[in-house]
Formats: structure tokens, sequence, C-alpha cells
């Protein structure tokens, strides 16, 4: 009964073993998904400063070209202002 005993036992001490074993594999696969997720995220972080910088750059720009459009009309009104006197004093 003893030999019966021993040999359940050391199915069990394996079984364990081998769980034991497949965890461990878990653990390193996990760490390694980690690792891989950290540096996708930090390529991602460094392109979202990137486009959040054009982002800045091209809302700077677009207020600048409404500036001088607004600039261009005030210059247009003056022009024809002046052209309208200059036609009235031909008069």
């Amino acid at each position: 009964m003893s030999d019966t005993t021993q040999y359940v036992d050391l199915a069990t001490v394996d079984r364990l073993a081998q769980k034991v074993t497949a965890l461990v594999q878990m653990l390193e696969q996990t760490r390694q998904e980690l690792a891989e997720t950290r540096t996708h995220n930090e390529r991602l972080s460094e392109e979202l400063d990137a486009l959040q910088e054009r982002l800045t750059v091209t809302q700077t720009d677009a207020a600048e070209m409404e500036t001088l459009r607004t600039e261009r009309e005030q210059v247009r009104a003056r022009v024809s202002e002046m052209l309208d006197q200059l036609e009235a004093f031909d008069l």
C-alpha cells in the first residue's frame, strides 16, 4: 500500500510541476507582451506629440491666413475707394 501512496504522490507532484512550468512560461510570455506594449505605447505617444504639434502649427497658420485675407479685403476696399475718388476727379 505504501507503493501506491508513493506513486500517487509522485503523480501529483509531477502534475504540479507541469502546472508550475506552464505558469512560468505564461508569465514570461506576459512579460514579453508587456514590454512590446510599452514600446508600442511609447512610439504612439511620440506620434501623438508630433501630430499635436502639427495641429498647433496648422491652427496658427489658419489664423494667420484668415488675418491676411481680412487685410487683403481691406486693401481691396481702400483701393476701390481710391479709384472711385480718382474717377470722380476726372469728371
